[in-house]
């Protein structure tokens, strides 16, 4: 039986996710389906609309057997360090395959640029280079790897399964990469197919377009219930409160807390705040995970610990409830399903963002000690 991985944030869970079950489950009929999941923020820097609960009970309903949290330290990070800890959870998990979505559908590409940049100490020069001419991580490194092999790498899913690849190099696991090819273009903003990118939803909810074609049924209901999360006001507070002393928060880097303090005051809303702060170095996407981070209070010195402590669980149906119980001795890290005080320590930096979290968009501040969902049995 194959154990089979899925890394995802769901922000929110729309066609494309329905169809990169069906279509894993499709390849592995006799697996156990594992999601790894971003609960509270994601990768890029943004609140999930959905909250934890809602986005496993959707997982279990559409397919996975089991559904395990991305830590926060983990998932607020930039793409290597969001891999490293996705990989790390499957890893102790006994996955032997992941399948991610990408768009040139090319894993023997993937594999190649993964053991330069792992391997090539021409790579290291070359996008030191570029970074000191002042551009991104992300194009430096693309144009480090086009020097080198005349290989393009630019687009968001092929980067993020890059990173997966690099990682399970790394890790010296056993899991198989497997691709998927993306249907839709990430940051296409149009609703005109069925299936259509979570940046074209989140634009629609905050324009009050209806989404119903674009999303399954029961994700419907859910995202019909919601209101935008605007955490601005707390995220100027903080800023205000503490001024210079926001630079010990995590990616506050190269001075860029002058460049916030000076601008905090001139503006109305976060979109404003990003865009006068954005330089070439600090992307949209760099500084939406910079703000998280400083709304979290999440600190250069909690960041260094980026090994995985424990495995939580979010929810399961039988099969997957069954698989966990098989392995549970075999994994060298608590495996943490109902929250006891003893975990609460193991779990401070997640209960923290949590509660934050669930302040912003009105939720129980105490829905951190939910026991797992479970479901007997999804699609």
């Amino acid at each position: 039986m194959n154990k089979v991985g899925i890394i995802c944030e769901y922000n929110p869970f729309h066609n494309g996710h329905l169809y990169h079950i069906e279509k894993t489950k499709e390849l592995y009929p006799d697996s156990i389906l594992i999601l790894v999941l971003s609960s509270c923020f994601t990768q890029r820097g943004h609140l999930s609309i959905l909250t934890k609960e809602e986005k496993t009970e959707i997982s279990l309903k559409y397919g996975v057997d089991l559904v395990i949290e991305l830590p926060f330290v983990f998932s607020s990070q930039s793409a290597d360090i969001f891999a490293k800890g996705a990989i790390s959870i499957l890893k102790e998990l006994k996955c032997d395959t992941l399948v991610f979505g990408s768009e040139s559908n090319d894993v023997e590409k993937l594999k190649e640029i993964a053991n330069i940049q792992l391997n090539n100490s021409l790579y290291d020069d070359l996008v030191k280079s570029y970074l000191d001419d002042g551009v991104n991580y992300p194009t430096a490194m693309s144009n480090a790897v086009r020097d080198i092999t005349d290989l393009d790498i630019g687009t968001p899913n092929d980067l993020l399964g890059l990173s997966y690849v690099k990682e399970i190099i790394r890790q010296n696991t056993n899991i198989t990469p497997v691709t998927i090819k993306r249907t839709n273009d990430f940051h296409d903003e149009e609703l005109d197919k069925n299936i259509v990118s979570a940046t074209a939803i989140r634009k629609a909810l905050n324009d009050n377009i209806d989404i119903k074609d674009n999303v399954p049924s029961l994700v419907y209901e859910y995202l019909n219930k919601k209101n935008n999360f605007d955490y601005f006001n707390y995220l100027k507070y903080k800023i205000l409160s503490e001024g210079i002393d926001i630079s010990k928060y995590q990616t506050v880097d190269e001075g860029i807390e002058n460049r916030i303090i000076n601008y905090i005051d001139k503006c109305k809303n976060l979109d404003e705040l990003i865009d006068k702060v954005k330089t070439k170095r600090y992307t949209y996407n760099k500084l939406s995970r910079m703000f998280i981070h400083i709304m979290t209070s999440f600190t250069k010195e909690e960041a260094t610990n980026q090994e995985l402590q424990y495995i939580r669980v979010l929810g399961f149906n039988k099969i997957g409830k069954e698989y966990l119980n098989s392995i549970k001795k075999k994994v060298s890290v608590p495996i943490i399903t109902n929250i006891k005080k003893k975990d609460e320590e193991l779990l401070s930096i997640n209960i923290r963002c949590e509660k934050i979290y669930s302040l912003i968009t009105n939720n129980d501040l105490n829905s951190y000690k939910n026991p797992p969902i479970y479901i007997e049995k999804g699609n």
